[in-house]
């Protein structure tokens, strides 16, 4: 990679920090808004409903657009989408100022909700705009990059959003009213004009298609798309309800039976996991010898873990049991190496072994099921990159309209928590991460079922985009 593209994936890079930033730190705001707007915890958690429903909404939207008038991204640019996605997330966030002056939760909402949807018009642009500068055959790699990126958002999210409403990394909404979010939400709008303005001055060069686009449905024709939609759904979902049900499941006499203030440095490992992986993932996208590569294949996790354990050891969290978790670290190493960075192998390793770490939590009870449980997060952090490359592989100028219904399908954050909270709420949180086993069944199945896909189509699954680009950048 030239120097003119290492500077322009380095700029997209800062977009994928924001979406880990605000996505994390929603869940500050949900117990913020519940104290001083007296909600039921239904009503709360309208919080992530608003900011993820607005990804289906806006890409139902783009997905319509590029039907009915065209592929709007092949008409504007996509550096141009880009910007004008940021400008609409930047509306949204200075809108909870005037928000918090009324008073008004619906508001509120509302304002989440649009940046939310600046946030699916940059992911629809930035996620084929990354696998396009560089070699298209490392492109899932520099998606891991940028999911490393964005999980080190999501790190630091919400304790900055913490320190700023309530003057302390961990606090009760009782400290803070509802215009401490003014300043927080003024940065944040400032933040992203400013990337708005130096994208828009950034030598971000053109993506063009192959072809002209045109008005048809034209990207689901492809199986490797449709089935790669699912795959997605269930992706988001099964990453956010493994997350999102570990508190249930910590105070669980047969799990942890901790209260609610013992159980932060395990949700953190939790999500910390995903950067553990997504940090390997990316060491493709630089230019490193085989012994290096295969010497940083082993330092780069347990460094990521080490900032994981140096985050709650200064933030005064217990992390005597981390060590029991080195074993499935080592395991990922492992998987790596087995996988040999190929999208559709790699995929299908990490899926299988995901489903069997859910059977053997549900088979086991304390630290063991519990850690099993957790390495979820290890297992699936590199599937974003594998699905999203392997998905729009080979489909030239449906790409975007592609990359619009796979953003679309990130609804399952939304829609498979809710079905395991039912099964928590009937039975038990132990019970209840059998749901997980079910979504990586799919992710397995799909893993595999793309390879013979692309195949059919004289598409090399291992090397996808690389004799068959579905998009390519010019300068």
């Amino acid at each position: 990679m030239n120097n003119s593209r290492l500077s322009s994936l380095i700029t997209l890079l800062s977009v994928f920090f924001f979406w880990g930033f605000v996505a994390a730190s929603n869940g500050i705001l949900t117990p913020l808004f519940k104290e001083l707007f007296n909600l039921t915890q239904f009503r709360a958690q309208l919080v992530e409903w608003a900011f993820y429903i607005s990804y289906f909404f806006g890409s139902i939207v783009y997905f319509s657009l590029s039907y009915f008038v065209g592929d709007p991204l092949g008409k504007i640019s996509y550096k141009k989408g880009l910007v004008i996605g940021l400008l609409i997330s930047a509306i949204g966030a200075i809108g909870f100022i005037p928000a918090a002056n009324l008073n008004s939760y619906p508001l509120l909402l509302t304002c989440l909700f649009t940046v939310g949807l600046g946030f699916t018009l940059q992911q629809i642009v930035a996620n084929p705009y990354v696998i396009a500068l560089g070699d298209p055959s490392t492109g899932s790699h520099r998606l891991s990059l940028a999911g490393g990126i964005n999980s080190f958002g999501t790190t630091i999210g919400p304790v900055l959003l913490s320190l700023a409403l309530f003057g302390q990394v961990s606090g009760s909404a009782a400290h803070a009213d509802i215009s401490a979010v003014k300043l927080p939400s003024f940065i944040l709008s400032g933040m992203l004009v400013l990337s708005a303005i130096l994208l828009s001055l950034s030598k971000l060069p053109p993506i063009t298609t192959h072809e002209h686009t045109e008005k048809s449905l034209g990207a689901l024709k492809y199986p490797q798309l449709t089935l790669g939609m699912a795959a997605i759904f269930f992706y988001v979902g099964v990453e956010v309800t493994t997350g999102s049900n570990l508190g249930k499941l910590l105070q669980m006499p047969s799990i942890k039976g901790i209260g609610v203030d013992k159980i932060a440095p395990y949700v953190s490992l939790f999500w910390g996991s995903l950067m553990i992986g997504r940090w390997r993932g990316s060491l493709t996208v630089f230019n490193l010898s085989k012994m290096w590569k295969n010497i940083m294949n082993i330092v780069v996790p347990f460094v990521a873990f080490g900032v994981i354990a140096g985050v709650n050891y200064l933030s005064h969290n217990d992390i005597s049991e981390y060590v029991y978790y080195i074993p499935f670290i080592v395991l990922a190493i492992i998987i790596f190496f087995i996988g040999k960075d190929k999208p559709a192998l790699t995929l299908t390793l990490f899926s299988c072994v995901s489903a069997g770490m859910m059977v053997l939590g549900l088979c086991t009870n304390g630290t063991l099921a519990l850690f099993s449980f957790i390495s979820g997060g290890l297992f699936c952090s590199v599937m974003w990159p594998c699905i999203f490359t392997l998905a729009i592989a080979g489909l030239g100028k449906f790409t975007t309209q592609g990359s619009s219904l796979l953003v679309m399908m990130i609804l399952g954050g939304a829609c498979i928590p809710p079905l395991q909270g039912y099964i928590v709420d009937n039975s038990n949180a132990h019970i209840a991460y059998v749901v997980p086993v079910f979504c990586y069944a799919y992710l397995a199945f799909y893993g595999w079922k793309v390879r013979a896909v692309l195949k059919a189509q004289g598409i090399n699954a291992d090397a996808v985009n690389e004799e068959y680009p579905a998009v390519e950048a010019t300068n």
